[in-house]
């Protein structure tokens, strides 16, 4: 899947308690920061803490 044109890129989002990982869409002009989310991990099987990894 390859991302579309312009400001936003597609980035990896990696699980804090596994090695899960989800994919998703970021506005690099809008949020110049590393993104944080609570987001369901099937592995743990509760929410956890996604960070956008590299």
């Amino acid at each position: 899947m390859a991302a579309k044109k312009g400001n936003r890129l597609l980035i990896k989002m990696k699980s804090s308690e596994s090695s899960h990982i989800y994919y998703s869409m970021k506005n690099k002009r809008n949020s110049t920061q590393r993104l944080e989310l609570k987001k369901y991990d099937p592995i743990a099987k509760k929410h956890v803490l996604y960070k956008e990894a590299k």
